[in-house]
């Protein structure tokens, strides 16, 4: 995938006998690495948590179009979808130009989206510019984010991780007043256009994304420039006049006379001849480096992926993608239809006061933060608490329908915000199923099944709603299908200690 040496913080130096030696890098868990945590701090802001604040702009969008709550929905769906699905496949960007650029081209992609759903003329015009487009953008600049943070960190990885991903929590609050704010005094259009130049600032975040080295970036996931065998000429052998060695340019080159001869006017025809064939060598070059990168990001993004089959005969892995599968739509259907389900309560006003959706954002920071101490202790399991936490946050799905009042939403509103601090763990919890060797790409396929949650889970909430004209369901069926998930987990290792005493049993009879 884009793990590399920089991953474990060390630099890989070359000598003369082409050895390469270990040594450690000085801002590894210190000096820069900070900023890393600042910058991804401040992805996460920008992205998920302009996401998270969806519903403010969902209202806004179903009073504009006056389509249904279920295709209304796919706008934000798409946009938190495919910014999870694509995950996998930044990688191959990440391989082929770099974490720096990758975040930077997804900066301006993502303000893009932005402004240009400000134009929108109907729903369907949403889907491409806000649900594709900036949604692509927000992953290309989101995975750079983490996997830089990984590769500045090694000691303190966890709690650099943990407080770069905090951002999501305040994102969510911060962007759902904004939100609100901008869209109560200049309209959603404006509200969107100013949005895209406030989604510019994830090109800072960026251009922060420095190489551990100066010869090593996440540029080059070797740590290594490839080598190309250059042909007799390089630019090295350019004299101090300019020119390439006149032997060879008489021959069969327009500047034939003599030098003697022929004075200034045949010695600048020689230098002129020099530069073009200096700047057609130079393209040359670049266009063979750019054809290798590319061709050697292929080569490493699908040896990552598509190398990994071992991981799908990993039942209790393929159980796992099963739960991702219906997890994370119940986390996100609350942050989509929560402020249309406050209208239909008439709780505008006090919702107004503090948003329901602000407060899940703000206990989901604590929720990350108390789950993560926990499960360090060494008494308790970490799969002890990622499927209490779990039970929690179903529960709570299942309990929202009953609550008309305000009062009793922000409490549910408060059990979801904390149990779903349990994704601080899923890194963990999937190193424990597939080993470290196979964490990168195991959780990127559990990324991109959250990302498949996200973008199915909201469009079916409001077809529900389309159809019996009452949220209650959606949350049921939803929370229904988490449960089966959550299942699948518990069964899973029953069924391996069945088959394991089956085999002993049956290894016991042939003896």
């Amino acid at each position: 995938m884009y793990t590399s040496h920089e991953d474990i913080g060390y630099d890989f130096e070359d000598d003369p006998k082409d050895k390469k030696t270990l040594k450690p890098h000085p801002d590894i868990d210190g000096g820069w690495a900070w900023m890393m945590v600042l910058s991804s701090f401040f992805v996460h802001i920008l992205i998920m948590g302009s996401q998270m604040a969806l519903g403010v702009l969902n209202v806004e969008w179903l009073e504009e179009f006056h389509q249904s709550r279920g295709l209304t929905a796919w706008v934000s769906s798409l946009s938190m979808g495919v910014t999870l699905i694509v995950g996998p496949f930044i990688g191959l960007f990440i391989n082929t130009c770099g974490c720096r650029w990758t975040a930077i081209i997804g900066g301006l992609l993502n303000s893009l989206g932005w402004v240009l759903s400000a134009y929108a003329a109907n729903v369907y015009y949403l889907f491409i510019t806000f649900g594709l487009a900036a949604g692509f953008g927000s992953g290309m600049a989101y995975l750079p984010a983490v996997v830089m943070v990984g590769r500045y960190f090694q000691k303190r990885r966890a709690l650099a991780q943990g407080l770069s991903t905090t951002g999501t929590g305040f994102g969510t609050f911060l962007m759902t007043v904004l939100l609100k704010y901008l869209c109560a005094e200049y309209g959603w259009r404006n509200a969107m256009f100013i949005q895209g130049a406030v989604s510019l600032n994830l090109c800072v975040c960026g251009a922060l994304m420095r190489p551990l080295s100066p010869g090593m970036d996440c540029d080059d996931p070797q740590g290594k420039a490839p080598h190309h065998v250059l042909p007799a000429h390089s630019t090295e052998s350019v004299g101090s006049s300019g020119h390439l060695g006149e032997a060879e340019e008489k021959p069969g080159g327009r500047c034939t006379e003599d030098t003697s001869l022929g004075g200034a006017p045949a010695q600048a025809c020689q230098e002129k001849a020099a530069h073009t064939d200096m700047c057609a060598f130079r393209l040359l070059k670049t266009v063979s480096q750019l054809t290798m990168r590319v061709r050697k990001g292929f080569r490493d993004w699908y040896s990552g992926y598509f190398g990994t089959a071992s991981l799908f005969t990993n039942r209790m892995f393929v159980a796992f993608i099963f739960w991702a599968l219906f997890a994370y739509s119940s986390f996100v259907i609350p942050f989509i239809h929560l402020p249309e389900i406050v209208n239909l309560y008439k709780l505008s006003e006090q919702n107004d006061v503090f948003p329901l959706t602000s407060i899940i954002a703000i206990v989901h920071i604590f929720g990350k933060v108390v789950l993560g101490v926990v499960a360090d202790l060494p008494c308790i399991s970490v799969w002890n608490v990622f499927l209490l936490a779990n039970f929690t946050l179903v529960l709570s799905i299942f309990i929202l329908p009953l609550m008309h009042t305000y009062a009793g939403l922000a409490v549910i509103c408060a059990l979801i915000g904390f149990s779903s601090g349990y994704f601080s763990l899923m890194p963990v919890v999937t190193e424990d199923l597939v080993g470290i060797e196979h964490l990168a790409n195991a959780y990127g396929i559990i990324i991109c099944a959250n990302g498949i949650s996200a973008l199915l889970g909201p469009p079916f909430a409001g077809w529900i709603y389309d159809i019996t004209q009452k949220y209650d369901f959606s949350f049921y069926i939803s929370g229904l299908l988490y449960m089966v998930g959550i299942l699948f987990l518990l069964i899973q290792p029953c069924i391996q200690i069945i088959e394991q005493s089956r085999k002993k049993y049956m290894d016991g009879a042939n003896v």
